[in-house]
């Protein structure tokens, strides 16, 4: 049985149905997504891709509960995002969900490690000696735990971030263009890290990126174009993520 044959029979993590979204009124409004349908397996690394315009970000912030849907529905597990309240959403969040953004989104006044730990600090809980110590070797942190995000390269505050999100085991993670501000060689060893983190603390990932090389360290890219669900791609390589990004925009 192949990798993929196993996340195929895993259950999903994050489920949308026939999720739109449109910004505005009347003459002015803008569909973001119109009725997409798509299902994100436990323990796989999926990388959503599209042209310009296309919803990918959009997708995602509905995903998780970081934007309102027009209409459809988002399942976390066998929790219905839709429809919570804010002050349920903001524990969903806080207790669930894992966030890696562009920006690094560092406290400059703590260390590495009093960063990692923040999250979970705020919500009254203790880290796992164990999972920090996996996560922080997974990561490659293990002389730098002292550093505050000054003393650390862009490539090692991204890896601070990475280990902050997978510190509270959240049933998945979110990844907005995680190596948008990083160079190749810094976003590679960034993207590494996200796919050891699938494969040895089974964690879920989602990662939204206009970048073919770092969608092909995904197990799988969906592809999004005018707000639609267009293509599914396993196992992919650069250059189909290429050629498919390259049909969608002519």
């Amino acid at each position: 049985m192949t990798l993929t044959d196993i996340h195929r029979e895993a259950p999903p993590a994050v489920v949308a149905r026939s999720l739109t979204k449109v910004y505005g009124q009347g003459d002015a409004a803008v569909h973001a997504l119109r009725g997409v349908d798509v299902a994100f397996t436990t323990g796989a690394f999926t990388a959503i891709m599209g042209p310009s315009g296309s919803g990918k970000s959009t997708l995602m912030h509905c995903l998780a509960g970081l934007d309102t849907v027009t209409s459809g529905s988002v399942h976390i597990g066998d929790t219905v995002v839709t429809g919570l309240s804010d002050k349920e959403l903001t524990m969903l969040r806080r207790d669930r969900i894992g966030f890696i953004f562009q920006a690094f989104n560092l406290l400059p006044t703590l260390s590495a490690e009093q960063n990692i730990r923040l999250p979970l600090d705020i919500a009254g809980r203790q880290a796992d000696p164990a999972l920090f110590d996996r996560v922080v070797d997974t990561v490659g942190l293990r002389d730098r735990l002292s550093h505050k995000p000054a003393e650390l390269s862009g490539g090692q505050q991204q890896r601070v971030a990475v280990a902050r999100a997978l510190i509270g085991r959240p049933q998945v993670i979110f990844a907005d263009e995680p190596t948008g501000n990083l160079d190749s060689r810094s976003g590679a060893e960034v993207l590494s890290f996200l796919r050891t983190s699938v494969r040895e603390l089974q964690q879920t990932i989602v990662m939204v990126t206009h970048d073919p090389v770092a969608a092909s360290y995904a197990d799988r890219v969906v592809f999004l174009r005018d707000g639609l669900l267009v293509s599914d791609v396993h196992q992919p390589t650069p250059q189909i993520i290429h050629d498919t990004l390259m049909k969608l925009e002519s």
